[in-house]
Formats: structure tokens, C-alpha cells, sequence
């Protein structure tokens, strides 16, 4: 970083100081713990001496052990694509107009759980539903560790509450489907063959007014073997939509093959894989009370507003423990 060309390929600068942050989130912990091992050494051999050291050797203990803790947790994120960025899709589905605001919901919760954790996220995409909330979007969300956070968020979420779009005040319960995807580099080789994907392009939707794309910019690209389909809007550029639905179309690929890897791997400790749009995740509640649980590994908060609010990192840690305990 400290050569004078460094700056020449903005790509590339950013690769490296992306790469750098992903390793200082794993050995600055580590040199912390160790530091922290050796003072606690000496800390007990000033307490053999004079019993007042004793209280803060229980303090330093209950700090190295939180230390370690996380440690083993980063140890976990060890997949193949887990240092890379995040792509996160989210689809509303059944619910109506209450699962396009509650899509619209979600994408400001991973917006929130980003920025609280100093992550950048850019929104690739974004399909606006006429009455309110999205249809869809795509957020690349990106930092150290992003999608082995995140994969485990792949799946259906259901709210229930009251719903604001219904005059009578019923009880609604809602679904969106997410779905997270490995934003492969460049240097990983993804085998696409041409005439195996369609491209088509379209005008990109806005909210009216003078922002509305009066060119044809958008573009979707359809992986005709395998039906998945991705989009991007987010650009005036025809060119660059392209580019970025490429690399998305790349990232979900790559994660259908690790799913295929998971569902092989799920298939020898004879526990079926739970990924795709088929599995209920996560439970969201605003009535009759207001709590949130996941539906695989059990982890609850009782503050559905705090989740709604960023506060995922506990949901994220429960899964990677849970996924550990799937395969012994």
C-alpha cells in the first residue's frame, strides 16, 4: 500500500485494503488475546502476593474468556467463499401488499445491520411495488467476513401483526424470501457458457417524475440450465447494469454450487440441508407480542423493534454455533 502506484487501479487498491481489513478482523483479536494471556500471568503472580489482586484476576479471566469466545466464532467462518462480500436478495411473497412493505422492512434491517457494523453496502437493485414497499431488491453488502455472516439469513422470514393496510385491523402474517450469494472476485473462475444465458433489457422503474429512466438501461440475465434469474437497474449505464448482473449472475452460481456441496455434505450425517427459498428461518411477531425467534437454532430476543433495527448480529453468531453442531 505504501508503493507509489498503489492508487493507479482503483479496483485494485480497494481488493487489497478489503483483503487487509478481513485479516486485521482476525489477528487483531488474536494478538489481543494473547496480550491479554500474558498480562493475566502476571497479574496472578502479583496476586499470590497480595490477595487485593484477587478481584481484578476474576475481572481479567471473565475478559479473556469473551476474547476467546469470539475468536473460536471467527474460527467457524471458514467456508470457501466466507471472506468475500455479500449479495442479498430480497423477493416479498405471499402477504400481498403487507409482504411488499415487509420486504421493504428487511432491506432497511441488513441497511442498518451494515452500517452499525462498518460494513458499505450499495443497492444494486431495487423494484418499488405500486401501493407500497418492493417487490425486490439486491444489496452488495461488503466487508471483512460479510457473506460468512450473512449466508445464514438465506430462507423465509414471516412477520405477523396487525396490519396497517387493512381497515378492519386483522391479524396479517407476511413472507419474504431471502436469499444471500458469495460476491465471487474476479480471479475466481465461475464457468458460464454465452448461449446458456438470455439477456433481456428494459426500461428501469422509478418513482416518476423527472427520474424516470426514459432509456432502456436495465438488464436481466436468465441462466437458462439452471432458471436463475437476476437483474440490475441501479445505473444510467447500460453497460455497467450489465457488468454488475453478470457478477451477480456469477455469485448465485457459485452459491448453488456450495448449496449442492452443503446438501451432499447433510446427506452423510443423514440431516437433510436447509437452504433455498423452502425454509421458514425466522419468526417475526408485533402480535399478540413482540418477540423474534429463529426457527433452527432456538436464539430469541424479545425487542422486535431493536431487531428491526440492525440488532441481527446474536440471530448471525446462534447460526454459525448451530451450523457446527449440524455436522459432528
Amino acid at each position: 500500500m505504501a508503493a507509489p502506484d498503489f492508487w493507479d487501479s482503483h479496483e485494485r487498491a480497494q481488493k487489497v485494503v478489503s483483503e487487509l481489513k478481513s485479516l486485521h478482523a482476525v489477528i487483531d483479536p488474536l494478538n489481543e488475546a494473547w496480550r491479554s494471556s500474558q498480562d493475566l500471568q502476571g497479574l496472578l503472580e502479583m496476586a499470590e502476593e497480595d490477595e487485593d489482586f484477587a478481584a481484578e484476576v476474576q475481572q481479567e479471566v471473565e475478559r479473556l474468556e469473551r476474547l476467546v469466545s469470539e475468536l473460536e466464532l471467527k474460527a467457524l467462518l471458514n467456508g470457501p467463499h466466507d471472506a468475500a462480500g455479500a449479495l442479498l436478495t430480497i423477493n416479498a411473497r405471499d402477504g400481498g401488499t403487507d409482504a411488499n412493505d415487509w420486504a421493504e422492512m428487511l432491506l432497511r434491517m441488513y441497511l442498518q445491520w451494515a452500517q452499525q457494523n462498518g460494513y458499505s453496502a450499495e443497492l444494486l437493485d431495487r423494484n418499488e411495488n405500486e401501493e407500497a414497499g418492493i417487490n425486490s431488491a439486491t444489496l452488495a453488502v461488503r466487508g471483512p467476513m460479510a457473506y460468512g455472516y450473512l449466508k445464514g439469513e438465506t430462507g423465509m422470514h414471516r412477520l405477523v401483526r396487525i396490519s396497517p393496510f387493512n381497515a378492519d385491523g386483522k391479524r396479517q402474517t407476511s413472507f419474504a424470501a431471502v436469499d444471500v450469494s458469495p460476491e465471487v472476485d474476479d480471479d475466481i473462475v465461475v464457468e458460464i457458457e454465452p448461449n446458456e444465458v438470455r439477456e433481456d433489457i428494459f426500461r428501469a422503474s422509478g418513482a416518476g417524475g423527472q427520474h424516470v429512466n426514459k432509456t432502456s438501461s436495465a438488464i436481466r440475465l436468465t441462466h437458462l440450465p439452471t432458471r436463475i434469474t437476476v437483474q440490475c437497474q441501479s445505473e444510467r449505464s447500460q453497460h455497467k447494469n450489465r457488468a454488475s448482473a453478470w457478477k451477480m449472475l456469477r455469485a448465485r452460481l457459485a452459491r448453488a454450487e456450495e448449496e449442492k456441496r452443503e446438501a451432499e455434505q447433510a446427506e452423510r450425517y443423514q440431516n437433510k440441508a436447509r437452504v433455498g427459498f423452502g425454509s421458514q428461518i425466522r419468526n417475526y411477531f408485533l402480535h399478540p407480542d413482540q418477540r423474534v425467534k429463529d426457527a433452527r437454532t432456538g436464539h430469541a430476543m424479545g425487542s422486535f423493534h431493536a431487531v428491526l433495527g440492525g440488532d441481527i448480529q446474536g440471530f448471525l453468531d446462534a447460526y454459525l454455533r448451530w451450523r457446527v453442531g449440524q455436522e459432528q
